[in-house]
């Protein structure tokens, strides 16, 4: 049995009162653990193609980062290092040239056998027949996501550092939510710290696949797979990088002993 067959196997079933410990309990420090409600999924339209398969290296092509010239070839060689995701962000108004750019990263990840997700926008997302959307708290609610892009799409949820936005997400027929940033990052220096302790409680009560996110390196992410997450989310970490293919050879060769 891999560590991660090993993790999966102690999560607990949905639908329950569980107890969680908080550090210190049981050490003579008071009792402050809590309990949770934890919902009742509602069954995922998209079950049969998100959930088991969304392992490995979550890349972010973040246009912030790539321009216009490099974008496709920095994807394309991300994809040959082993990225499994690749999530397209872009934050500018451009319509035509973002809709041209996610069209060719739709083919070039459907030819790598890749899950390609657009970051915030559900209508791009349709109009390139993307396989999936990446939600944060102020875009579209999972539920209009769900019913613009029908029952195969697969849907993502930021949940920062909050349990209970996991638990809802999952209640609503989220196919994986994410959480950080677990360490420091240049791209997002003002997000919320997720702590392991967050990520191990997550992985005990989600059947969900789990994203780490933020300031993850080859040399920290370890730690977070041994916690609990199923996908490494990256943005400088590959695509600020020299040489990306290799960058992302790093990345992928973590996984080696969790799947």
């Amino acid at each position: 049995m891999t560590q991660r067959d090993k993790t999966k196997s102690d999560r607990a079933d949905t639908g329950t009162n569980l107890h969680l410990p908080f550090k210190g309990e049981g050490r003579g420090e008071g009792d402050r653990s809590q309990h949770l409600i934890i919902p009742s999924p509602q069954p995922s339209p998209a079950s049969g193609r998100g959930r088991t398969s969304l392992v490995g290296l979550y890349a972010i092509a973040d246009t912030h980062v790539l321009d216009d010239a490099h974008l496709i070839p920095a994807v394309r060689a991300a994809l040959a290092g082993g990225a499994r995701v690749i999530q397209y962000r872009d934050k500018t108004r451009d319509t035509a040239r973002r809709e041209r750019q996610a069209r060719a990263l739709a083919a070039l990840c459907r030819a790598h056998g890749a899950l390609f997700v657009i970051n915030d926008d559900v209508a791009l997302a349709r109009a390139v027949a993307a396989d999936g959307v990446h939600l944060g708290r102020d875009d579209a609610t999972l539920a209009q996501a769900r019913a613009q892009l029908g029952p195969q799409a697969a849907i993502g949820v930021s949940c920062y550092n909050e349990l209970s936005r996991a638990l809802q997400a999952q209640a609503q027929g989220a196919d994986y939510v994410a959480f950080g940033s677990f360490f420091p990052s240049r791209t997002k220096p003002a997000a919320v710290p997720a702590t392991l302790e967050l990520l191990r409680q997550a992985r005990a009560l989600l059947p969900l696949p789990i994203v780490a996110i933020g300031g993850i390196t080859p040399t920290n992410g370890a730690t977070l797979l041994h916690a609990g997450a199923d996908a490494l989310a990256v943005i400088e970490g590959v695509f600020g990088q020299t040489d990306i293919d290799a960058a992302a050879k790093q990345y992928a060769r973590l996984f080696d002993s969790y799947t």
